[in-house]
């Protein structure tokens, strides 16, 4: 019987992917496969660089949907049993559901054999474009498809090689791309230091796990529900002054702001950091 048990666990985390920690803030996403206007057997090469690229940023918890068809399947996905109650968090099975998808449109990715003056062939070389957007599972809503086009590749030893090299060299473009359509967030963990009901330090939970450096600056802002829609307020600006571990930061709240910050997390609201971009 156990281990019955344990072959169903262990298919399940197979299918679904492995489990993260219940304390993973990290925002979920998605990855559905590009579809290609050629019949191309290197487009998923494509795919995989951009998994790959979102899983090294260690920003995102990042859900293969490349066997699914894109965003249809992934809201009725999200209806099935194994996501109620999830809060995109599972435990022994259950789904992790991704809050925005990644969906792409390759445009060319044409593959070149490199001949010796014999005709044998000597090596490969490939280049590729493509478009890539961001659709919000909840509301169905994209961004604008972004176009990306990588340099042509070096020589290579296979067709393979030769269309990763291509997409290596859209790493920096396509990292910048997702600073910019996925901006950190963070919550406050705690009051460091007060001074008569005024916040001056506080310990955000956003560290390098997520890309924070020390200067980094913060909005802060209550987060009121009224008829299903959130409603920001602005609570100030605070500014990392020191990283402590992978997870948290040490920030410095303005000298203005301190007082309402104190104020509503002490009140237990739903206080949101976000990180301000520097374009």
């Amino acid at each position: 019987m156990r281990f019955f048990a344990f072959v169903i666990a262990l298919a399940v985390c197979i299918f679904n992917g492995y489990a993260q920690p219940v304390d993973d803030d990290r925002q979920v996403v998605g990855v559905a496969e590009f579809s290609c206007e050629q019949d191309s057997p290197y487009a998923g090469l494509v795919t995989e660089k951009v998994v790959e690229m979102l899983t090294n940023s260690k920003r995102f918890r990042v859900v293969d949907r490349t066997s699914r068809d894109k965003i249809v399947q992934e809201l009725e996905l999200q209806k099935n049993e194994a996501f109620i109650d999830s809060e995109n968090l599972v435990e022994q099975g259950v789904a992790v559901a991704a809050e925005k998808i990644i969906t792409g449109e390759i445009v060319k990715i044409p593959v070149y054999r490199v001949r010796n003056g014999d005709g044998s062939v000597r090596g490969y070389k490939a280049s590729v474009a493509f478009q890539m957007k961001v659709v919000d599972v909840a509301t169905g809503l994209s961004t604008e498809a972004t176009s990306f086009e990588g340099k042509a590749s070096e020589e290579c030893m296979s067709p393979e090689s030769a269309v990763t090299m291509a997409m290596t060299s859209l790493q920096d473009e396509i990292a910048e791309y997702f600073r910019l359509n996925f901006p950190v967030t963070a919550r406050i963990v705690k009051i460091l230091q007060e001074k008569n009901g005024v916040a001056e330090k506080i310990l955000i939970k956003a560290g390098t796990k997520q890309g924070v450096k020390v200067g980094d600056k913060f909005r802060v802002e209550l987060i009121e529900i009224f008829e299903g829609e959130a409603l920001p307020t602005d609570l100030g600006t605070v500014t990392v002054t020191e990283l402590k571990g992978e997870a948290f930061a040490e920030c410095k709240v303005g000298k203005k702001d301190g007082k309402n910050i104190y104020e509503h997390f002490n009140a237990n609201a739903v206080i949101k950091c976000s990180l301000i971009i520097k374009k």
